[in-house]
């Protein structure tokens, strides 16, 4: 029973990987298509009678 190891805190650094990952994909997905998605939003806002 003594040489059993604990595995909190490596749950906790998995996770925390995790997220750093899937931070990165939407941050690398957003620099890449930000300019048509700012097209597109540009092209709505136009097609909208009355807003300014």
């Amino acid at each position: 029973m003594l040489f059993l190891h604990r595995e909190e805190g490596q749950g906790l650094a998995e996770y925390g990987l995790i997220l750093v990952l899937v931070a990165m994909v939407i941050f690398i997905v957003l620099v890449l298509v930000g300019d048509q998605i700012s097209i597109l939003f540009s092209r709505i806002q136009s097609a909208m009678p009355g807003v300014p």
